[in-house]
């Protein structure tokens, strides 16, 4: 089965879900302008929406006889998540990323102390502890700081076929419950602007087909994102600033319902 495939198979539940009204759950990403100003008054805190978790986020849910779980594995609770953790070697190789969250409330106070749970895909598309068996590199576990923010040292994720280009991630109440098997609070992606990710495909071989398969697929077309109107789409994408030369920041926001 194609990684394609377990995706959509994957989001099959989601798609149940969205025909309810997305569970009550969520949180809204900062995807439009700069940081200071890109949102206020009510949209800033509309709610994320729930998407699946996909067919690869080891975090014990996964199903089979014996689940894997880093959520279990000392030193998961890390900023830098470029290199494999807990006797696993290997290094994601890729443009470098600061990523940095901001988790808010319903009401938009911020959340202090919640955590989140983040994976991704490496430059060529592939997931750690599964098509890479061996590594569990660009997976990592990190608490709010008193603002309610959450970082993340990362590597600008490839774009794989059949889907535009992501990262996942679990919302927990705190570090404490996720590494104590808490159900998350939020389950859902973030996507990266195409603008920015067509100038790293095109400029870094590391990429492999991520460029072919990007343009084959805009946003508009991912079963995850693509349901949303342009308004949704941009509150659910990273706002990236930087260049090849120094690597990138990217800012997002999420706030629970």
């Amino acid at each position: 089965m194609s990684q394609l495939s377990r995706d959509l198979a994957a989001g099959m539940d989601r798609r149940r879900v969205l025909g309810g009204i997305a569970l009550g759950l969520g949180g809204v990403l900062a995807g439009c302008g700069s940081r200071a100003g890109a949102q206020d008054g009510a949209t800033a805190c509309m709610a994320t929406p729930t998407e699946t978790k996909g067919p690869f986020p080891a975090d014990g849910s996964n199903g089979s006889q014996r689940p894997i779980n880093v959520l279990d594995l000392d030193g998961v609770i890390r900023r830098d998540i470029r290199s494999g953790f807990a006797g696993m070697s290997g290094t994601a190789e890729g443009v470098p990323f600061e990523l940095e969250i901001e988790i808010v409330g319903a009401t938009c106070g911020v959340l202090p102390g919640h955590a989140i749970y983040l994976w991704q895909n490496d430059a060529k598309g592939a997931y750690s502890l599964y098509t890479h068996a061996e590594t569990n590199y660009l997976r990592g576990l990190q608490p709010a700081d008193a603002k309610g923010r959450v970082r993340f040292t990362s590597i600008v994720p490839g774009c794989y076929g059949g889907r535009y280009p992501h990262c996942h991630f679990e919302v927990f109440e705190s570090a404490e419950a996720a590494v104590g098997g808490a159900r998350p609070l939020l389950v859902s992606q973030l996507a990266f602007p195409q603008a920015e990710c067509r100038a790293i495909y095109l400029n870094d071989a590391r990429y492999g087909d991520s460029l072919s398969n990007l343009e084959r697929l805009p946003i508009g077309r991912d079963f995850v994102f693509g349901d949303a109107d342009a308004a949704g789409q941009a509150r659910q994408t990273v706002v990236l600033t930087g260049d090849l030369a120094h690597g990138y920041r990217g800012v997002a926001k999420v706030a629970l319902g």
